[in-house]
């Protein structure tokens, strides 16, 4: 344990987190993504929900200052009426760091992209809709 890191973090996830670069992407994935098959770099966070972990992960991340939209979320299937909630809550905890502006990618789009992202991280989240990339800024300080 360390002083000032949130618990939910696991050393591997601390570990991907201090090698990504500037502009590397993360996904944070709820429980029906299909992590395993779109990664070679899959971590678990298994009985944990995507908000925790995004508040955890934004408390020592920064977001790409330099990106118009550093933020991306799968968008809902056209027609679908499902509800959405989830995307206030990371509204929510995203501007509590900054105020980008939330990109949402067709859900084949953010399959596609996913291929190519740094890490997955697979998380219990039940929402649907509920995965969320985060593009790697700089520190400055």
């Amino acid at each position: 344990m360390l002083k000032g890191i949130p618990s939910i973090l696991s050393p591997e996830l601390l570990k991907v987190l201090m090698e990504m670069g500037h502009g590397d992407e993360i996904i944070l994935a709820d429980g029906n993504f299909p992590a395993a098959s779109h990664t070679n770099r899959l971590l678990r966070c298994d009985g944990h929900g995507v908000p925790e972990l995004l508040e955890a992960v934004l408390s020592l991340f920064p977001l790409d200052t330099y990106s118009e939209q550093p933020v991306a979320l799968m968008a809902k299937v056209p027609g679908d009426k499902v509800e959405t909630p989830i995307w206030a809550t990371y509204e929510d905890i995203i501007r509590t760091h900054m105020q980008p502006q939330i990109e949402h990618v067709e859900r084949f789009a953010f399959y596609e992209r996913a291929k190519k992202v740094y890490a997955i991280v697979a998380t219990s989240e039940k929402a649907l809709y509920a995965n969320i990339i985060l593009k790697k800024g700089v520190i400055s300080e």
